[in-house]
């Protein structure tokens, strides 16, 4: 027993070394799970063929649809320029002053019309980087705003978020994206009023202690020193600094899937930059083109709503019931279904909104579909990783130190949840993980206490967000190499956003759940 939990710890703490690392986890997971398998004297084999695959393929089949069509979706927003015209739009009303909150709320907007993370971040990056410059905020912050807007509230907190982790619990626990819309307002209220507070705290201290946007980042400073690239010198004796171009260092082109660099606007003035040194600064739209590049997302969340509440329980679907598809019900896969229809109405309108780039758009289906693929098999091979985990007899006696931690099932959800989400740094990934392993015993335990099924959804969808943003989560990484900043640089910040106030958020709704149930 001692050596097959000491497996357990080894194969995860592979697992994470190597995810921080870079490496793929598709090729990474199965190797982790091995030592685990091997470990524990089980066959080898049998738990890769007969375990891991099937676990890594029922995913696939449930949730394929919609990483697809929300990769369909982000690829149309930014090559028809709608994406950058919300956020250059939110930018020109709020102006530079309010750089921080503009950052936040246009990836949350983003976000919550079902962008994929990647995505937004390409698209903000260039946004982000003028509005910081003229106000002059410390480059460190960038990557907590960004990430605030994109890994939390706008994700899981939100009622109707088609982000896949508001999706997953629908299939397990039989409810719908708009599930709790209280509870989440309130979480999503918190999340960002906290989120925003810590921001502003950091802003302000980080200007007495006299830092600003020209001062160096790590990765400028090393390239300095080893003679690589121009660096320039900041006015009033600034620290040296790179031109702050988007594609500078480890910028937006170095990591572009598919060559495209990062989306950039076509209506531009000059201006200069602090170093006196020419820019293309990208006009604001109007305000037609920003209601226009809101428009596919407001459809989304319309669309969602209608399928949920309207058009699909108005239908018969009594035929779901038999083997052929499946032999479940329409609560077992509505969730699905109406964030899969409320995305593709969202790409008609894109279509539709500009026909003569129709071309243009059909290229895009293609480059959509390819990005799909490797995030949903990423998430897929973490999965199965878990069903390995869960087959192992050890299992068995960690899953009783689990349900050991309360005889509440919100507390089980929130701590399991939570936990696994840390483990594999992967929230879709720990949140699938956690309701295929315990989801039947959470509804019996839920159900016997009469605790809502709908609070059972909001917690959990929560709880995923929150440890799942430690230092190897896969699109930590990403963010940071993008905005060219270390961990050591701008971890700090973004730990209190994605992982300390989140857990605010979630211990919110858990008391208000308790006292007062699902609203």
């Amino acid at each position: 027993m001692t050596l097959a939990l000491l497996g357990i710890l080894l194969s995860l703490g592979l697992l994470i070394t190597l995810a921080y690392r870079g490496h793929s986890v598709i090729a990474v997971a199965p190797f982790a799970a091995s030592i685990a398998v091997i470990m524990s004297g089980a066959p080898l084999l049998a738990s890769y063929t007969q375990v891991f695959m099937p676990a890594l393929g029922s995913f696939l089949i449930a949730f394929f649809p919609l990483f697809l069509v929300g990769a369909i979706f982000g690829r149309l927003m930014t090559i028809s320029g709608y994406a950058q015209d919300l956020a250059r739009w939110i930018s020109g009303m709020l102006g530079p002053r309010f750089a921080i909150l503009v950052t936040v709320l246009a990836t949350a907007l983003l976000t919550y019309g079902g962008v994929s993370a990647w995505v937004v971040v390409f698209t903000i990056f260039p946004i982000g980087m003028a509005l910081f410059e003229e106000a002059d905020i410390p480059r460190r912050l960038m990557p907590a705003a960004i990430a605030l807007g994109i890994f939390t509230f706008a994700t899981a907190a939100l009622p109707g978020s088609p982000q896949i982790h508001n999706t997953i619990p629908t299939k397990f626990f039989g409810t719908n994206t708009f599930a709790a819309p209280g509870l989440g307002l309130i979480a999503a209220v918190l999340v960002f009023g906290l989120g925003m507070l810590w921001l502003e705290h950091r802003q302000k201290q980080l200007a007495r202690a006299g830092e600003s946007f020209r001062d160096a980042t790590h990765a400028e400073l090393k390239q300095a020193q080893r003679g690589e690239g121009p660096v320039r010198t900041g006015e009033g004796g600034g620290a040296p600094r790179q031109s702050t171009g988007p594609t500078e260092g480890a910028g937006a082109d170095a990591v572009q899937p598919h060559g495209h660099g990062p989306a950039v606007a076509t209506r531009e003035r000059t201006s200069l930059t602090s170093t006196g040194a020419p820019t293309a600064v990208a006009a604001p739209p109007s305000a037609a083109a920003g209601l226009i590049g809101l428009s596919p997302i407001l459809a989304i969340v319309a669309v969602n709503a209608l399928c949920t509440y309207v058009v699909f329980p108005a239908m018969d679907f009594g035929f779901l019931a038999q083997e052929k598809y499946g032999s479940t019900s329409l609560d077992g896969v509505m969730g699905i279904w109406s964030v899969t229809v409320a995305m593709l109405a969202g790409i008609a309108l894109v279509f539709l909104l500009r026909i003569g780039s129709f071309s243009d758009y059909v290229e895009g289906l293609s480059d959509g579909a390819k990005n799909a693929v490797l995030p949903v098999f990423n998430t897929a091979s973490e999965v199965g990783y878990g069903a390995v985990i869960a087959s192992l007899a050890v299992f068995v006696a960690i899953r009783d130190n689990i349900f050991g931690i309360s005889e509440n099932p919100l507390i089980v959800a929130a701590a399991s949840t939570s936990g696994i989400s840390g483990l594999t740094g992967s929230a879709s990934g720990g949140l699938t993980i956690t309701l295929q392993t315990f989801g039947a015993d959470l509804t019996r335990m839920a159900t016997e206490q009469g605790i809502a099924m709908d609070l059972m959804h909001r917690v959990t969808a929560m709880a995923s967000i929150g440890f799942d943003s430690l230092p190897h989560n896969g699109a930590i990484i990403t963010l940071l190499l993008v905005t060219g900043l270390s961990h050591r640089e701008s971890y700090k910040d973004i730990f209190v956003v994605t992982v300390l106030v989140p857990l605010a958020g979630l211990l919110t709704v858990i008391g208000l759940g308790m006292v007062v149930g699902s609203f």
